[in-house]
Order: C-alpha cells, then structure tokens, then sequence
C-alpha cells in the first residue's frame, strides 16, 4: 500500500502481530472505534502488536484533518482506489484483520471493536 506520505508492506511487518483495519473518516463507526484502536496500540506496541489502520477515503483533506484533529498515532495510509481492501473482499466499515507473527489470518472482525476489552488485549497478548 502506498500513499504520498509512505509505502507499507505487510512483509515490513512480519514478526510482529498486525492489526489490520480498514477505515474511513465518513464511516460512523470507524470514527468511535478508533479511540480504543489508538489506546489498544499504545498499550500493546512494547508486545509486538502494530496497528496498521489503512483509510478508503477518497478526500484526502478530510483525511489529513481527521489524522491531525483526533491525533491519531498509528501507522496509517489511505488507499482512495481501495485495492488494499479489495484484496480481502472487505465489504463493510471497519473491517479489521488480525495476522500473527508468521504473516496468518487468525481473525477477523465486521463492525467496530472496543479494542480494551479484556478477551482482545489477552488475544492479542497470547499470539
């Protein structure tokens, strides 16, 4: 995935846990889960888990501007062309993706996640 500010490959990634979520700034539910993504992020990075959040937006200024108002530090892209999310046949948003340290699929969640429930920190803990 590449966007004007960086490229992403989830090779880069390998050895750590990656969440991988797709969102958009329009999306409702993507915008009150990412909170907890940041928070969940935080907590977890010194375990091995990176969030990689990658944005369908299309607006690019509504973009940057959500990013900078909401203070969103997660390694994040925007794919406007949405091949990214294709590749996963995601069809709703968000939509996120949990690969372990191998570069697997363990899991996979359709709507928004409270990212600091127990069962999901201990999951993500234990992979």
């Amino acid at each position: 995935m590449q966007d004007a500010d960086r490229k992403v490959s989830l090779n880069d990634l390998r050895g750590k846990i990656v969440v991988l979520n797709f969102w958009a700034t329009w999306c409702a539910p993507c915008v009150e889960e990412m909170p907890s993504l940041v928070q969940m992020q935080q907590r977890l990075k010194g375990k091995g888990v990176d969030v990689l959040a990658v944005s369908v937006d299309v607006d690019e200024s509504a973009y940057r501007k959500f990013l900078k108002d909401h203070n969103i530090d997660l390694l994040v892209v925007r794919d406007p062309e949405q091949k990214s999310n294709n590749l996963y046949g995601t069809f709703k948003f968000p939509e996120t993706y949990i690969i372990d340290r191998g570069g697997v699929l363990r899991r996979k969640f359709i709507g928004p996640v409270d990212w600091q429930q127990p069962e999901i920190v201990d999951f993500l803990s234990k992979l």
